[in-house]
């Protein structure tokens, strides 16, 4: 398997065929150029983005925090209630479970730093969080790793905090969060699991720390990374990140019941 590859237009047309695994509701709504695109779930922290705005902007579903809001800050969509869920399921939305407590330079440090004993506290809080929204019993909670980090640190610190992980969850409920080569270092340690859709992973990459390449394994690339100076799309009054679904099965919680 190659280390990575660019998304061609012939993949993004194969992957708006499969919207019927992540549910209805992207069919329909978007321009006459949206058969040509991936579908796309949305991610977001400060507040719940009503289902009807999701809807209307042409997004596939949602990726959403099954961890709570760190000291001094509160994010309303963290976590992931059940009547939210509910709203969201109740609209044709997909659902994607990710956990993501601590950052760099914020108030909680990265959450990786914790280790193999943090990672079996992480996984019962996500698990906890997860299965109360009603998520689904197999599907994958992606753990996030939010900067850029080198193989050594992967392998002194990450990789026991997705140790850690596992040993609560398993491997085949694990998923990670980052940047391409940390998605490769993941896939390559056997700490996360497989998705359904053939050669994928629960890899969910982003484009920081990436340099333009997607993995070939990766079952969302997240496309838009909203910041103060490049802000994201406006849905709902919010400004989010956007996400390109790579496989007709990313985790999504009616897939994994």
């Amino acid at each position: 398997m190659p280390d990575s590859t660019r998304v061609t237009r012939r993949d993004a047309l194969r992957y708006a065929g499969a919207l019927a695994g992540l549910g209805a509701a992207a069919l329909g709504l978007g321009t006459p150029t949206a058969a040509a695109a991936a579908p796309t779930l949305i991610d977001f922290a400060a507040k719940q983005i009503p289902a009807e705005h999701i809807r209307a902007a042409g997004h596939a579903g949602v990726v959403n925090y099954v961890s709570t809001s760190r000291p001094g800050s509160s994010f309303g969509a963290k976590p992931i209630t059940l009547p939210y869920a509910q709203s969201l399921t109740a609209a044709g939305l997909a659902i994607v479970s990710n956990y993501q407590y601590g950052k760099p330079g914020g108030t909680a440090p990265s959450d990786f730093l914790r280790g193999y004993a943090g990672g079996i506290a992480d996984a019962r809080t996500a698990w906890q969080l997860h299965t109360a929204a009603g998520g689904g019993q197999s599907a994958p909670v992606f753990f996030t790793i939010d900067e850029d980090i080198d193989r050594d640190t992967w392998n002194r610190v990450a990789l026991q905090w997705f140790r850690g992980i596992n040993s609560v969850l398993g491997v085949q409920r694990t998923g990670v969060y980052g940047g391409i080569d940390v998605c490769q270092w993941a896939l390559a340690d056997g700490v996360i699991g497989r998705s359904s859709t053939p050669g994928r992973a629960w890899a969910w990459q982003t484009k920081a720390w990436s340099g333009n390449r997607v993995h070939p394994a990766a079952v969302l690339y997240q496309r838009i990374v909203s910041t103060a100076s490049n802000p994201g799309p406006l849905v709902g009054g919010l400004e989010v990140d956007v996400n390109d679904a790579l496989a007709s099965d990313v985790g999504q919680w009616n897939l994994h019941r």
